[in-house]
């Protein structure tokens, strides 16, 4: 049980318990043999689905698996009907966006959809329409039914609410999430539905289940469980921002003698919420089970899914250079085992996560002394204060949070989901920022800085396709700059105009710029990006919650 204070009229919100059984009926034993037995050869077929202009930032597939939305840089939001015999040019082409869309979100029925953009706006389009027949679609309108302006920085995220149409979350780099309520008797004022902090926000999801509760992540490294009822509405109502479980990023590695608090860029939840992943800059995706704050596993390309090492000098998995999305999903299963995540290295990596008590089991606490002994160069681990050491050890959560600079009595390493990573797929030319599982169907998606969508599929034959091609499994290699590559790379930053030049009907200047992008920034070290810990200053956002506060009072528990 999560709770502030300790009034007994104040909200109390239900976390999940590692033992509670959800009330949706369990996925069978046969059908998870079945999905194993379909991706025994992982995803080898592909296509793509190509309309778009320029770069794809942002996918989004509704509820009931019908509809898939894709958005980017161009002015366009694509609507593609997955239930046509073939998938091959998108159903309907709204226009509106006036900046890149990085964000995009169904709501409960798929009624709507809402996308935000780097300008700002947040545009509803009403896709009613959608389901009438063909002949009567053409006096449908393309623009957006309504454009929100309450944001005045780029909106990073916008999470619809589980059962209701007209209520949603925005989430900004102002500083800002919003709860909107488009509802005509809405009765929030716009101050009573603003949740505002100095750093920004950088994700809002909330819990698919538990509807009160929403997670949020910031620039500064800070994610956190919040309630509904305690972040907006009336002062009087409102408490520690709507806290009601922080989650620890700060990391340490061997080796090395300061911690590190990656950026987390974005956040998502599995369809049962008892777990959440986060997607960090220069780290790798971690796991964690939804009322412990630390995490139970992280994962990486350090192996190939045979389980052999990386050869020495050959790119993996990275995240340097974009902000990416990560998606759990079942894969035809009713239970999200997979976790799909795009790289730096042009390439989609697919894992199967393991049960949270197989992680928790390999999760153990070592001495400072052993782990400053290095035994293994460069595991990460979290730094432990004493009181949290018996906590975790009994029930793998603490009541308490990391500040910087806090004792460090003991090391938690964290497990590596190497072993479970079942797939390394190609299929794109640059970097992929979105990889998303389809809700029901083996499919995944995938989009980055090419002008498509690429549909991954184990089989060739699909209900949605017609024959599918094997993907083409090389990997296209970041040249040395050469003077032809500069001049791509100028060009696509705007500092050559040349008219006799035509503009290019290819991805050639977007890939351009983003090697060069990849050549100063790829694998960068997070302990030389975002140190923290003592000789190091922390955020100077004094409301930002990226500070781990010690809780003395227990105003923020989790039982």
């Amino acid at each position: 049980m999560a709770r502030t204070g300790r009034s007994s009229g104040r909200p109390r919100a239900r976390l999940w318990d590692a033992t509670e059984s959800h009330k949706q009926t369990a996925p069978t034993s046969s059908t998870r043999q079945a999905v194993d037995a379909l991706l025994a050869n992982g995803l080898p077929y592909s296509k793509k689905l190509s309309a778009h202009t320029s770069c794809v930032n942002a996918l989004a597939i509704s509820r009931d698996g019908r509809w898939l939305a894709s958005a980017g840089d161009d002015p366009y939001v694509h609507i593609w009907d997955l239930n046509q015999d073939v998938v091959s040019e998108p159903t309907w082409r709204f226009r509106g966006p006036r900046s890149n869309v990085f964000t995009l979100a169904f709501s409960a029925s798929g009624q709507y959809l809402y996308s935000g953009d780097t300008r700002a706006d947040i545009l509803k389009f009403d896709i009613t329409h959608l389901n009438d027949p063909i002949s009567r679609r053409g006096t449908a309108s393309n623009s957006p039914s309504s454009r929100d302006h309450q944001h005045d920085d780029s909106i990073r995220a916008i999470s619809t609410h589980p059962t209701q149409d007209h209520v949603f979350l925005s989430a900004s780099e102002d500083g800002r999430v919003i709860l909107h309520d488009t509802r005509a008797e809405s009765r929030l004022t716009r101050a009573q539905g603003t949740l505002q902090q100095i750093a920004p926000f950088s994700c809002v999801q909330y819990h698919p289940v538990m509807h009160q509760l929403f997670a949020t992540s910031d620039t500064q490294g800070s994610v956190c469980l919040r309630d509904v009822r305690m972040a907006f509405g009336p002062a009087s109502q409102r408490q520690h921002k709507g806290v009601v479980h922080k989650y620890v990023t700060a990391i340490a590695k061997q080796g090395q003698a300061c911690m590190a608090r990656p950026e987390t860029s974005s956040l998502t939840f599995d369809r049962d919420g008892r777990r959440l992943a986060l997607t960090m800059l220069h780290h790798y995706p971690t796991l964690y089970a939804l009322n412990d704050p630390f995490p139970i596993a992280m994962f990486s390309g350090r192996h190939l899914p045979d389980g052999t090492p990386v050869p020495p000098g050959e790119r993996t998995w990275s995240n340097s250079c974009t902000m990416k999305h990560g998606s759990f999903g079942g894969l035809g299963s009713d239970q999200d085992m997979y976790y799909a995540h795009g790289s730096d290295d042009f390439r989609t990596y697919l894992w199967k996560i393991p049960s949270e008590s197989a992680l928790l089991e390999q999760r153990a606490v070592v001495s400072p002394f052993e782990w400053d002994m290095c035994p293994r160069p460069g595991e990460i681990g979290i730094r432990l204060p004493l009181v949290a050491i018996l906590l975790v050890a009994l029930t793998h959560v603490s009541s308490l949070f990391l500040t910087p600079g806090s004792q460090v009595l003991a090391i938690l390493p964290l497990p590596l989901a190497d072993d479970q990573l079942i797939g390394i797929y190609p299929g794109h030319d640059s970097i992929v920022n979105t990889a998303l599982i389809h809700p029901h169907r083996p499919y995944l998606f995938t989009a980055g800085i090419e002008r498509f969508v690429r549909l991954h599929s184990p089989t060739s034959i699909t209900p949605s396709t017609e024959a599918l091609p094997l993907t083409p499994q090389t990997v296209r290699a970041v040249p040395p700059t050469d003077p032809n590559s500069r001049q791509l790379l100028l060009r696509a930053m705007g500092l050559i105009d040349d008219d006799e030049v035509d503009e290019p009907d290819d991805d050639s200047q977007a890939i351009a710029l983003f090697d060069q992008i990849i050549r100063t920034e790829g694998n960068g070290d997070v302990f030389d990006i975002r140190p923290c810990g003592p000789g190091y200053e922390a955020s100077d956002s004094d409301d930002s919650d990226s500070e781990m506060e010690t809780s003395s009072s227990g105003d923020a528990m989790v039982e």
